[in-house]
């Protein structure tokens, strides 16, 4: 994994942003009424992005060891995990535009997880400082999300525990913006982002690219 699939992951992030915008929006724009009257809201919303990109990150250090064990018992297993990759990032371009709905399938297999842990996220609520908000966003790190589960499958063929987590603390990074903008109260951004068209250019994007990374792969290019 070079750092070309850094930047390619923190722009997936990016893109992706217009689903997490919907998906989790909400919970980024509630965070303001748990914050104490008079505080400003900005640190305790960077504390808890930062929570959540911990998980992910968490989440890639486990899949990127799965499959660097996995490689090495699988005959081409580098190519077999590439090619899954690639699917999944077409997948999520057919998802973001409304054009398939298969990744919310995948969605669901992360609700029993997610279950159990939710309940403990109410016990940092309202935050005591900027501090409660990090454990917070922890948990809400492992909400179910196609996306995310999408994405952890450029962990899965990152090579190592490590570089998997950079690859999701990367795709973390690239959902700030949007998230952020939004926790602030950001509410033209979210009328940009919610408009089909730039849904659909976002998605033929990732579609595109892909495909391309399909391309390579079956090339040898990797």
């Amino acid at each position: 994994m070079n750092d070309f699939g850094f930047i390619s992951a923190f722009l997936v992030g990016l893109a992706g942003s217009l689903h997490c915008v919907g998906m989790c929006g909400g919970i980024a724009g509630a965070l303001r009424t748990a914050v104490p009257a008079g505080n400003q809201p900005l640190p305790y919303i960077v504390s808890y992005n930062l929570g959540r990109i911990i998980s992910y990150a968490i989440a890639g250090a486990i899949t990127g060891l799965l499959g660097q064990i996995a490689r090495a018992s699988v005959s081409h297993g580098l190519m077999v995990f590439q090619l899954i990759s690639a699917a999944m990032l077409i997948a999520m371009g057919l998802y973001l535009a409304q054009w398939w709905r298969g990744l919310a399938k995948l969605e669901s297999l992360g609700n029993g997880l997610w279950q159990r842990i939710r309940p403990l996220s109410k016990r940092f609520i309202p935050f005591k400082s900027p501090l409660w908000a990090l454990p917070y966003g922890i948990i809400w790190g492992w909400l179910p999300c196609g996306l995310v589960y999408s994405t952890l499958t450029w962990a899965l063929v990152s090579g190592s525990s490590w570089h998997g987590a950079a690859v999701m603390a990367s795709f973390g990074l690239g959902t700030l913006p949007a998230l952020i903008a939004v926790s602030i109260g950001a509410g033209w951004l979210i009328k940009v982002l919610q408009e089909p068209k730039a849904k659909s250019l976002v998605a033929i994007l990732l579609i595109i690219y892909g495909v391309f990374l399909i391309y390579r792969t079956l090339n040898g290019n990797n």
